[in-house]
């Protein structure tokens, strides 16, 4: 941790609650990403835009489990953009990678250890992925064989990094891949495939199951994990009501959340070996299309990005709490990703 993250998590002149941690918001209008300390209160003051800016909507947004660096990715060139990151905000642009993804980015995650980055994409090799460092990119990888044959609209790692997967608008919608310094031999399809064009991805904490989202009925497929994936578990009790937009895992792997076009938009269940009960929707919904879910690193809050109201926060015990104050400063536009580190 650096001293600055010590004295802002530590102490506040103004009596204020301190920040633990930080969120920010990828959107479809200039700046593109906007961020924000977090703490018990919710959400600070909006930190000041990056100096070099995407030139696009930004489709995600993800920080380093180190809070050194965060990334955002964008339809134009270079489609994804990285910056130091500390308590003070972005730091100035890393260099683009050498070789930029071939097509617009809809996806981005670091591995668990900071020590890769992969970006989904909407053109042939449909992933792309890095080595990272504090200084940035590293040289591309070499693509996998065989390439996903799709576009790549979501990217997870295993947290035991020894598997990274893709959601894809094609058959057979989700592609896996062992991982060892780059992309090693696929994994064998599920033998029953997700029930249509796949929106997201996500593996469990313990590096046991994995869920894909995806936009037909019954829109969350998950499996088992164990070096590929198992027999696919019954689906949940009370079904998603749309596509899985976005779909994640909380941190200690008892609870998972959905980001949908239609109402309740947000949706979460409990998990262990399988689906538990659905939770009682928030009092407060978003109040359009959510394209963006996350947890924070401590499993104590649960956010959305989406259309018009474009950012929206809950305390998480148990279930949903009492929506947070929304920041004093909105993103510029429609929320597309979401991230706390």
């Amino acid at each position: 941790m650096t001293l600055q993250n010590f004295v802002l998590q530590s102490i506040s002149s103004s009596g204020a609650p301190a920040v633990t941690s930080y969120i920010a918001v990828s959107h479809a209008t200039t700046p593109y990403v906007t961020a924000y300390p977090w703490s018990s209160a919710g959400f600070g003051t909006k930190y000041a835009n990056p100096a070099s800016l995407a030139s696009g909507t930004c489709e995600d947004v993800a920080f380093t489990a180190a809070k050194d660096a965060i990334a955002i990715v964008t339809g134009g060139s270079p489609r994804v953009l990285a910056y130091p990151w500390s308590a003070s905000g972005f730091g100035t642009k890393f260099s683009d990678p050498a070789t930029v993804p071939t097509g617009g980015a809809l996806g981005v995650r670091f591995s668990s250890d900071d020590a890769e980055i992969a970006v989904s994409h909407n053109t042939s090799p449909w992933v792309t992925a890095y080595p990272w460092s504090v200084s940035g990119f590293g040289t591309k990888y070499a693509n996998p064989s065989p390439v996903p044959g799709s576009q790549g609209e979501d990217v997870a790692w295993l947290p035991s990094k020894g598997a990274i997967a893709t959601a894809n608008s094609g058959s057979p919608y989700v592609n896996a891949y062992l991982w060892s310094s780059g992309f090693s031999t696929k994994y064998s399809n599920p033998a029953t495939l997700p029930a249509g064009w796949g929106y997201s991805v996500d593996f469990r904490t313990g590096n046991d199951a994995v869920a894909v989202g995806h936009d037909t009925s019954p829109f969350i497929s998950a499996y088992p994990w164990s070096a590929g994936f198992g027999s696919k578990y019954a689906n949940p009790a009370s079904l998603p009501v749309a596509a899985g937009n976005r779909v994640r895992f909380s941190p200690d792997g008892t609870n998972i959340a959905s980001a949908s076009f239609t109402s309740p938009r947000i949706e979460a269940w409990a998990w262990s070996s399988g689906w538990g009960a659905k939770y009682s929707n928030p009092a407060t919904l978003p109040s359009s299309f959510t394209h963006g879910v996350a947890w924070s690193a401590a499993g104590t809050e649960i956010a959305a990005a989406g259309n018009s109201y474009r950012v929206i926060a809950y305390p998480w015990s148990s279930g949903f709490g009492t929506k947070y104050a929304d920041p004093a400063t909105l993103p510029a536009g429609d929320g597309r990703g979401v991230a706390f580190c």
